[in-house]
């Protein structure tokens, strides 16, 4: 295979999903309502100051809205990696992946391919977020807009390898929503999203070893930093780390002849 039989299949699988993104416009307002009306009501009912600024003078707190920004973008990057993935579900379901899947190019090029389309549309959902953030005076400084973006690729690459892991191992696309719940909701919560982990640490170690371990903490610690123009080197390792790992176990899972597929044929 060439490259530009590469390139065919990586511009094919985009069109696809960002068509199918376009189709389904109640998914793009969803994926912004969620956080909006929880940036609305926290902002609103939790008017305090919380933690100490990233950016000088560091001595100062910031308001909560401001703190939990970064957690929201995060958890449209989640939904919609979970979204995305659920797509592969529905697809194996009616028969249209076995198109894709006995394609001569490599499985891990496919699943890759479809992990990207997924990041784009991902990323576009977040900074839609960023502007009507504009309106709770959440204004990072103009080079945030770009300094964010390498950490909105790979917490969504992340986030989008762990919802093509799951998308392997699920039968049904019933049963998809109840794993949904039983991962992005612990995630979520265990994580500095909605409040510093000092202040978990503070009430419950095992709690806060949690967070640390949780992957979703490190994609909100990331795009935190990379708002105000820092970098958080430990926690992109880890983004990077657990992109790896998800991902090489989602394309086993997809190998039809030792992965999570096979041993569903055989049951």
């Amino acid at each position: 295979m060439r490259p530009i039989h590469y390139l065919r299949c990586l511009i094919g699988v985009s069109l696809r999903e960002w068509l199918r993104f376009l189709n389904q416009r109640g998914r793009f307002f969803s994926a912004l309502v969620r956080p909006l009306v929880w940036l609305a009501i926290f902002a609103t009912g939790f008017q305090f100051v919380l933690g100490v600024s990233i950016i000088p003078p560091y001595d100062t707190y910031i308001p909560y809205s401001i703190y939990i920004a970064p957690g929201l973008i995060a958890m449209i990057l989640m939904f919609n990696g979970m979204l995305s993935s659920l797509s592969m579900v529905y697809d194996r379901e009616m028969g249209s992946m076995r198109v894709l899947m006995v394609s001569p190019l490599p499985r891990w090029f496919l699943l890759t391919a479809k992990l990207f389309a997924g990041v784009i549309v991902s990323v576009l959902q977040a900074y839609a977020f960023l502007a009507i953030a504009l309106f709770w005076e959440i204004e990072p400084p103009w080079y945030g807009y770009i300094a964010v973006l390498p950490a909105l690729i790979l917490s969504g690459l992340m986030l989008g390898a762990l919802g093509l892991l799951l998308s392997s191992a699920i039968r049904q696309l019933e049963n998809f929503a109840s794993v949904m719940n039983f991962v992005i909701f612990p995630m979520f919560f265990a994580s500095s999203a909605l409040y510093p982990l000092w202040h978990v640490k503070e009430a419950s170690l095992l709690l806060y070893r949690i967070c640390l371990a949780n992957p979703f903490t490190h994609a909100v610690e990331l795009i935190r930093f990379a708002l105000y123009g820092q970098v958080e080197p430990v926690s992109a390792a880890v983004l990077v780390a657990a992109t790896i790992i998800f991902l090489a176990l989602a394309v086993y899972g997809y190998d039809p002849a030792k992965g999570l597929m096979a041993r569903r044929t055989a049951e």
